[in-house]
């Protein structure tokens, strides 16, 4: 194996394993920034010798095995440590190839309620918990977000200061705490999906590389938390709108809307899986959470052949359900999308009209597009077309603009 083989090989091992090594290290020395540059000091460690060597036969083990030995190295140089050196000595032998398996759900799930604690900044921990359990490096937390790498890098550092700063535990939270926190890394999770699914800025449409991030984030932490009804919700949400990825860009990287998409192109195993979620979601809690909502509805995309069998009338009635689980604009508008749908373009218009005045809608691009949309259905095209110009300025996607722009000349 070549040189640049085995550091593909290190990079790979890392996204799987990091979460693991940085949790139990977490929970040994109670610290995100010194447990994450004791795991990066065994990947380098791993670039050093593997070309050589070869790839051990467990490389987690061998990552895991290297950062408790240069944790002891580091307490044993710290005289102030050395009652704490006794304790981590016999907590952790050094020979042993890791944790057990309980233990390591358990670190992992710490890990991302610490990653996600509602301390640090959306942005903060979007980028910690990319980094911590995606196993991202910053450069591609950079390329993905379109900002700059030093950006990345201190938004990490400011994190695993606050973290320090404000004594946050590494727990999972129980109690009254356990659903602020709950909703906190969920939010995080689905916050890295949509950035995948629907890229605020830009070249490119999509960025799938977030996507199966988030999905294998999620995937883990319903693992973990099994019988929390809204994170199977979640993953049922992400698993049907990752089902639509191959048919919702053109050959030529241009946006395809969904009920213009070849739904042939859908992957029904996806479809499948986010099904079971949903169910499991029901099974728990029913239709009590927003993300278990808006599964259900797009549930109800997923089963339908055609646009045309799309059951409209239950959408609308789910959008109800969810202005009232998570009120706000950006439903309204979803909603009157899904009225528009069942009950024609007037009826939705009137909803959209309503939402005008909102200040958090006036930089929304999506407000002009919908509304274009209602006024082309309403034969009213030299509005419609002001309104897609309107909604062209406001996108930071190049080709949402490009799409948005070509709607507007149909309506010459």
């Amino acid at each position: 194996m070549t040189a640049s083989e085995t550091h593909r090989t290190i990079d790979a091992i890392w996204r799987i394993e990091s979460a693991k090594i940085i949790g139990a290290l977490t929970r040994l020395v109670r610290d995100v920034g010194l447990a994450e540059e004791l795991a990066q000091e065994a990947v380098v460690a791993a670039l050093e010798q593997w070309p050589s060597s070869g790839v051990p036969k467990n490389p987690g083990a061998w990552l895991m095995t290297i950062a408790r030995r240069r944790a002891i190295d580091r307490i044993r140089r710290d005289k102030t440590l050395e009652r704490k050196e006794e304790e981590f000595g016999r907590a952790l032998p050094v020979e042993e190839p890791g944790p057990e398996p309980d233990e390591v759900g358990d670190d992992v799930l710490r890990l991302m309620f610490t990653a996600c604690h509602p301390v640090l900044s959306t942005e903060a921990r979007v980028a910690l918990t990319l980094r911590l359990l995606g196993g991202l490096a910053t450069d591609e937390i950079a390329r993905a977000y379109l900002v700059a790498e030093s950006t990345v890098a201190q938004r990490i550092v400011r994190a695993k200061r606050t973290l320090a700063k404000e004594k946050v535990p590494f727990e999972v939270p129980s109690g009254d705490e356990l659903a602020p926190r709950l909703s906190s890394v969920l939010e995080v999770v689905y916050l890295i999906f949509n950035e995948g699914y629907s890229a605020t800025a830009g070249d490119d449409w999509m960025r799938p590389a977030l996507c199966e991030d988030a999905l294998r984030l999620g995937r883990i932490v319903a693992a973990l938390a099994p019988k929390e009804p809204e994170m199977h919700g979640l993953v049922a949400l992400m698993e049907i709108q990752a089902s639509r990825a191959r048919a919702r860009i053109g050959p030529d990287g241009e946006p395809i809307l969904l009920l213009e998409q070849n739904r042939a192109l859908w992957d029904r195993l996806l479809i499948g899986r986010g099904l079971r979620a949903l169910a499991r979601a029901e099974e728990l809690g029913g239709l009590r959470g927003p993300y278990t909502v808006q599964a259900a509805i797009a549930a109800c995309h997923a089963r339908a052949a055609t646009a045309g069998d799309t059951d409209w009338i239950r959408i609308a009635a789910l959008y109800e359900v969810l202005a009232r689980l998570m009120p706000s604009p950006v439903v309204e508008l979803n909603r009157a999308v899904a009225v528009s749908m069942a009950f024609g373009p007037g009826a939705g218009l009137a909803l959209v009209d309503k939402l005008a005045g909102e200040p958090s809608m006036q930089q929304y691009h999506l407000l002009p597009s919908v509304r274009g949309d209602l006024l082309v259905k309403l034969d009213r095209p030299t509005e419609a077309r002001a309104e897609f110009e309107r909604a062209a300025e406001l996108t930071r996607n190049t080709r949402e603009r490009e799409l948005l722009l070509n709607r507007a000349k149909d309506c010459s």
